[in-house]
């Protein structure tokens, strides 16, 4: 079969892409302004990109258009193939047809920690030796990909609550059918598309729907809005996580054992930062262990878990500085991640530096959670090219501990002006941020050769 993938440089209609070409596919594809990473993957496979929506790809003549939920009504070529009455699906339903049809499949949803939860557990799968496929959000260091179709019965698959294509508002994750589902968490988000946080927990209930009896869903102890899904309705088996009646964690972040109501099975040992990340720990776990995994050996597997790509992720130290990229953009994953951070490295400032790119951020709706959201830094840069509304005016409550910049170089500027030896620098942003991690680091390397002595 021939499919043609429209916005194919998205992260997730990028892993179709490539678990369509494993599967025996011809695959080809196109979006705007073709960008990377995902096109650099995409070529590297072989498959062919095209720049832009121009109609004329209808002499592509494929079996099937996938269509990407970046594209709208008014886009050339789906009105074309629309036109035409050519036969279109969306991904994440050609994704449950043609790659999780059969399999036993892994669901990871939730407002926070997807993607990193996602990685665990497939890399818990694979220590185990049952050679899961997966779908995830992000690149988990240990594959160095963030799609794979796998040799056995078991899929991992991030479970995005965002909508499914532009014929489909319903969100992506009703598709996938998941026999095993984590519930790690569930705030408001995604304003562009949800009007508040009950039309969410909708989908989150269309979710529970479709795990069978003899599913598991895996929800932490205490979750209001999770509470309030499971209320309308819970048909499968019930697991929790964070408490003292399922899953629970006792030690320090970094160094703790598990115990299953009160008895330890297993003890990590691990690098990663953060409480949160410990709760994703404990959600992996459990969902590893319905599908057979002993929990022993699940925690020795995370102790050689390396993490995932802009995840708390060191880009390098110059003159002194540590400058960190973190994938943070929703309030509460900024003050979670700035808490991780803060618990690991006791000693030296936290310079957060951040881009409300969102487009739950760009609309302003979470404006005025910021002030807290960026509490524990020491110092806050934001960037405010790109929004219209006043980030200075919301970042006021921080007093002289915030500063903003609606020019990119100038906020490097201002951070480099401001950093010092023993700092470290916490960039947050869902996007590229214009590179801004490299510069810094640039900057902050000339700042220390222009400083040297002369000899």
């Amino acid at each position: 079969m021939h499919i043609h993938i429209l916005g194919i440089c998205g992260t997730f209609m990028g892993g179709v892409a490539a678990l369509a070409q494993a599967a025996g596919h011809r695959v080809t594809g196109c979006d705007a302004q073709v960008y990377p990473p995902m096109s650099e993957q995409l070529q590297a496979l072989g498959i062919g990109l095209i720049e832009g929506y121009d109609a004329a790809q209808l002499e592509l003549a494929p079996d099937m258009w996938v269509v990407g939920n970046a594209v709208s009504r008014g886009n050339p070529l789906l009105e074309a193939i629309l036109d035409s009455r050519q036969p279109y699906t969306s991904g994440p339903q050609w994704l449950a047809e043609h790659v999780l049809a059969g399999r036993w499949t892994l669901a990871v949803a939730g407002t926070h920690g997807k993607t990193t939860t996602s990685s665990m557990l497939a890399w818990i799968l694979e220590q185990a030796g049952r050679r899961p496929g997966f779908l995830i959000g992000g690149v988990a260091q240990d594959f160095g990909v963030s799609a794979r179709l796998g040799d056995g019965d078991l899929f991992v698959v991030e479970a995005d609550e965002y909508d499914t294509a532009f014929c489909d508002k319903r969100s992506k994750f009703v598709h996938y059918r998941p026999r095993t589902a984590i519930l790690n968490n569930l705030e408001y988000d995604h304003a562009d598309i949800f009007p508040d946080l009950g039309a969410i927990e909708t989908q989150f209930h269309h979710l529970v729907r479709t795990v069978p009896r003899n599913g598991r869903l895996i929800v932490p102890q205490r979750s209001d809005s999770l509470e309030r899904v499971l209320a309308r309705g819970c048909w499968s088996e019930l697991e929790r996580f964070g408490g003292d009646s399922g899953w629970s964690a006792r030690g320090d972040e970094q160094a703790f054992d598990v115990l299953l109501r009160q008895r330890p099975v297993g003890r990590v040992r691990w690098e990663l930062m953060g409480e949160h990340n410990r709760g994703n720990a404990l959600a992996a776990i459990a969902a590893a262990a319905h599908a057979g995994v002993d929990p022993a050996l699940a925690c020795e597997a995370l102790g050689r878990f390396q993490g995932v790509l802009r995840r708390m992720q060191l880009r390098g130290t110059a003159d002194g500085v540590e400058v960190f990229d973190d994938f943070a953009h929703h309030p509460t994953a900024i003050a979670t991640t700035i808490a991780g951070l803060r618990h690991a490295r006791a000693q030296g400032r936290i310079l957060a530096v951040f881009e409300p790119r969102s487009n739950t951020m760009k609309l302003g709706s979470m404006k005025q959670q910021l002030p807290r959201a960026l509490q524990q830094a020491d110092l806050s840069f934001g960037y405010a090219g790109g929004i219209d509304w006043d980030l200075a005016q919301a970042l006021a409550p921080l007093g002289k501990r915030a500063r903003c910049q609606r020019d990119l170089q100038a906020l490097v500027d201002d951070v480099v002006a401001h950093a010092r030896a023993g700092d470290h620098v916490l960039v947050m942003s869902n996007g590229g941020f214009g590179g801004i991690h490299e510069r810094l680091l640039r900057a902050l390397r000339e700042r220390a050769g222009s400083a040297a002595p002369a000899s």
